[in-house]
């Protein structure tokens, strides 16, 4: 009978060992899964900035193409007032609608944006008041190449300049043109 008894404690010292081990097992498990949901959240952050960088640059051409639209109808040559302008233009008739809703910030989610102000106190443009810096550094369409060096989302500027007036020098004798 004791060698059965000693074979049995054999077993328990065994177990106690084993269950050690497996105990450290499962500490490792956790703590690379820890690792990987924290790089995954790292990843999930990046690609949601991206967007709404993307969304920030699809929402500030709106404004800006609505600003260009205002400036241009009515034979205006004047920038709008106020945002709210954009929405519904009573300066002729019919009413000119040159934006459909006013979008809110992507980075903030809010429609408070910053004015660029005209010089005759209208808005020309708008940019976000967003804290940060982007992560998008190149790519721009054309008239966007200015914020391929922003150190913030302010200094991303959705401004309408009109074309310059064409002055009448062309036209003078001497310059090839036609009489």
């Amino acid at each position: 009978m004791r060698r059965g008894n000693r074979r049995r404690a054999g077993l328990r010292r065994g177990l106690r060992g084993q269950r050690g081990i497996a105990y450290l097992g499962v500490l490792l498990l956790v703590a690379a899964l820890g690792l990987g949901m924290t790089q995954a959240a790292r990843i999930w952050t990046t690609v949601q900035q991206r967007d709404r960088e993307a969304q920030l640059l699809f929402v500030g051409d709106q404004f800006r193409a609505a600003i260009a639209s205002y400036y241009n109808a009515a034979g205006g040559s004047r920038y709008p007032a106020s945002l709210d302008a954009l929405l519904e233009d009573r300066r002729g008739l019919p009413t000119l609608r040159h934006l459909r809703r006013l979008y809110a910030d992507p980075l903030t989610g809010s429609t408070q944006w910053g004015l660029v102000k005209a010089p005759d106190g209208g808005i020309m443009g708008v940019f976000s008041e967003a804290p940060g810096q982007p992560l998008k550094r190149h790519g721009f369409p054309a008239r966007y190449d200015a914020f391929g060096d922003s150190d913030a989302y302010g200094e991303w500027a959705f401004v309408y300049l009109p074309p310059p007036p064409v002055d009448g020098a062309a036209n003078e004798p001497g310059n090839g043109a036609a009489y």
